[in-house]
């Protein structure tokens, strides 16, 4: 017997003995591989005679199986199933045996089949990805028992002393074949050429044999890098370890297109290695940027996904796997399609019924002392305080709530899966988020901290979305309609708790609400209200913070129509807040954004909406500066780039968008661009009127279409300043159809009028 205690950091199936392969960080510093046996159990059900020719196929396959009836249950269905119990002995051997017997006897339904090995596992060990752990060995070497030192929930779990190896070519290889590779770890930090190839591989093995990183984080490793290094080593028979494992190869994932949320997404292929961990920074989720690797390790911990898996899906994956373990824990069946469908609704019933989140319509213009107050991650607290669940919307007991809107019943009595799933992760992210109050934001544990609470918002966002999602395995729509009936009637009874008070509800959002009243400046003044929410409602709610003043736009079409995501304004400690502006799309060019937000930087020093015209001269200034430098050609053609969806195939445009006219161009250098990719683009003079970034040859900066860039610099402009009265075609004549005398009589007439009344009704406009 031998014991260890250390860190699991990863899992898969081991080809060679046919349990699993676990690679183990000891506290004494090893990377240990060890084996232990772990069968894998499915279940089969349908017609007795199919279940006997299965039973007849199985029995003759050289697979290891075992089989035996047994009773389980279903998550929608009051009696036990009758089930064909099928134990595979070689957990490599399940998923090729499974896709076989599914592909002969599609008529029968399949329960735990096809879920994630370390699912599985933590199910079974309540052991996770990061987790501290103690091992104890028998004689062959085998783990014997594994036991949790520490729960997933923990909120300062222990960390484990990685290496962290970095590698980075020095240009984006879509744009332009990169000649050097940065390698960082530690103190270390060295570039090499990439040629000769020989010598580039040699040094490598090198940093991998005697460093031996856990986690290997690149940049355009899954697209360019980890390829262009394993062709060279097989071309020159030069082995280089980026499997810790030397029995496993490197397995490539494919790209592929899909729809989510209305739009369409590329993933691009993906690299993973065994033994240790492959991140792409370029190729992970979006969300990878607001919360990096401590966010990736947190949700590694709690959903049980490998950290290089975790790191690329998306959080439905995560709270998918949240969902199968909980529902093996609890002995339930895991089915492998969506079994549920929506129940039967006239057109009459989805007009009352489906109808989403609340969204009110604020009232345009500057506002002072205003505070934004949120329900608390709502939806999973809606999901948590009624039991809302796929298996108990619609079903009537004695404890069953009534939802009067939707004239339906939910189920109190027993807890839903989802709820169970969702409650402890709703505990630990309303406690990170306690402990960021009380921390100084310059103390070290300050950063990891949101970090992590970040991780976990996308968790209990995408919780409501896959209870509406169609192929959701726990799923269900009715559940998804219940939840926002509550959530509405829980913001309207906020925003009448407001009103009683006497409070002026400027703007509601789906869980926010926007309220101002004279006097009210400080947190206190607000708590009372806070307090009379949360009785009425029963959900927790916070103070996001006190603007010193905000600005609600309306829409560019019409200025008389208020659009509910475009605001700015500036909080009390002097945080900038955007939404729907130009500083937040992603194919407003850097300089354009910069500009914006520098100019709002100037306007934030502004301590209440009636003190901004003063500081309209020095916007205007600055933004003179930023024409000047765009007309003189002093802002490099980096800043000018402009990133576009491609939203359909290149042969399906009628009239090709700005990116479907550089793909054509990256296409005729034989570079695809797939649909759902970003397509980086310049804005040029001539027919074609765009030109790609990423083809071969050199731009001439004396090509671009400037006044379409200073156009757009304008219309940025007016976004700020809309509020004081310029808008766009004012600007554009105020900057280049009048003089400088005029500026100052226009900014003196504002202070004239501010000064006579004060309101946003009186303040000039420039006509």
């Amino acid at each position: 017997m031998c014991e260890h205690t250390g860190w699991l950091l990863d899992l898969y199936a081991d080809r060679k003995e046919g349990g699993v392969g676990l690679w183990f960080l000891s506290d004494q510093g090893e990377r240990l591989f060890l084996r232990q046996p772990f069968p894998i159990i499915m279940y089969a059900a349908g017609e007795s005679s199919r279940l006997r020719n299965l039973w007849r196929y199985l029995d003759n396959q050289p697979i290891q199986v075992s089989l035996r009836r047994a009773e389980r249950k279903s998550l929608f269905e009051s009696a036990p199933l009758t089930v064909m119990r099928i134990e595979v002995a070689k957990a490599f051997e399940q998923p090729r045996l499974f896709r076989d017997i599914e592909r002969r006897f599609p008529d029968l339904d399949y329960y735990d089949a096809d879920i994630p090995l370390f699912s599985r596992y933590a199910a079974q060990y309540n052991v996770f990805p990061l987790t501290r752990c103690k091992v104890l060995l028998g004689a062959n070497g085998n783990i014997q028992e594994i036991t949790p030192l520490e729960s997933r929930w923990e909120l300062d779990p222990s960390s484990p002393p990685l290496r962290i190896l970095s590698i980075e070519p020095n240009t984006d290889p879509a744009h332009a074949q990169p000649t050097k590779l940065t390698l960082r770890y530690e103190r270390y930090d060295a570039q090499w050429e990439l040629k000769p190839e020989r010598q580039l591989l040699i040094y490598l093995e090198s940093v991998l044999r005697r460093y031996d990183p856990d986690l290997i984080v690149t940049a355009w490793g899954d697209t360019w890098l980890m390829p262009y290094l394993l062709k060279f080593s097989r071309r020159l028979d030069i082995p280089v370890s980026l499997n810790r494992d030397p029995d496993c190869e490197v397995v490539y994932k494919k790209g592929r297109t899909f729809h989510t949320y209305g739009a369409v997404v590329h993933r691009d292929q993906q690299v993973h290695l065994f033994g240790r961990w492959h991140i792409d920074i370029f190729n992970a989720m979006v969300m990878y940027k607001d919360y990096g690797l401590e966010g990736v390790f947190e949700l590694a911990r709690v959903s049980a996904l490998p950290v290089q898996v975790v790191a690329r899906n998306s959080p439905g994956a995560g709270i998918t796997s949240m969902q199968i373990i909980t529902a093996l824990q609890r002995e339930i069946l895991v089915p492998h399609h969506k079994q549920q469908t929506e129940g039967y609704k006239t057109a009459y019933d989805l007009i009352g019924i489906d109808k989403g989140g609340l969204i009110g319509q604020p009232l345009i213009g500057l506002f002072s002392d205003v505070a934004e107050i949120d329900f608390v991650s709502m939806y999973p607290s809606v999901i948590r305080r009624y039991n809302i669940s796929p298996e108990t919307v619609g079903n009537q007991h004695l404890d069953a709530g009534f939802v009067q809107e939707l004239e339906r019943f939910v189920d109190r009595e027993q807890p839903g899966l989802v709820p169970e799933t969702l409650a402890p992760l709703l505990d630990k992210r309303i406690a990170l988020k306690q402990r960021l109050l009380e921390l100084d934001s310059r103390d070290c544990r300050y950063k990891p901290y949101k970090a992590r609470s970040a991780a976990l918002k996308w968790l209990l966002v995408v919780c409501f979305g896959y209870t509406g999602y169609k192929n959701a395995r726990f799923g269900k729509i009715e559940a998804h309609e219940a939840i926002t009936a509550y959530a509405r009637e829980a913001l309207l009874r906020a925003k009448e708790a407001a009103e009683a008070l006497g409070f002026t509800v400027l703007h509601m959002y789906v869980d926010g609400l926007w309220i101002q009243k004279p006097g009210a400046c400080s947190v206190a003044d607000f708590q009372p209200l806070l307090d009379e929410i949360v009785e009425r409602t029963g959900l927790p709610i916070a103070l996001d913070g006190i603007y010193k003043w905000i600005a609600f736009l309306p829409s560019r079409q019409d200025a008389r129509t208020p659009v509910p995501n475009r605001y700015f304004g500036v909080f009390k400690n002097g945080e900038v807040k955007v939404r729907g502006i130009e500083a937040r799309r992603g194919d407003t060019p850097q300089f354009v954004a910069q500009a914006q937000m520098e100019m709002l930087q100037h306007l934030a020093k502004a301590p209440t909406a009636d003190s901004l015209p003063p500081l309209l001269l020095e916007v205007i200034n600055l933004l003179q500066k930023y024409i000047a430098n765009l007309q003189s050609g002093r802002i490099g053609v980096q800043q000018f780039l402009v990133r576009q969806k491609l939203s359909h195939a290149l042969d399906e445009y009628r009239v090709p968008s700005s990116a479907a006219r550089a793909a054509k161009q990256l296409e005729k250098e034989g570079k695809r661009v797939h649909v759902g990719q970003h397509v980086r683009l310049l804005y040029v003079r001539g027919k074609e009127r765009v030109i790609a970034w990423d083809l071969p040859q050199s731009i001439d900066p004396k090509t671009l279409d400037i006044s379409r860039y200073k156009r757009m610099l304008l219309r940025a402009a007016s976004t700020l300043l809309q509020p004081l009265g310029v808008d766009e075609n004012a600007l554009q004549d105020w900057l280049f159809g009048y003089n400088r005398q005029d500026l100052i009589i226009f900014d003196a007439n504002v202070h004239h009028a501010l000064s006579r009344e004060g309101s946003a009704k009186d303040r000039p406009h420039i006509e």
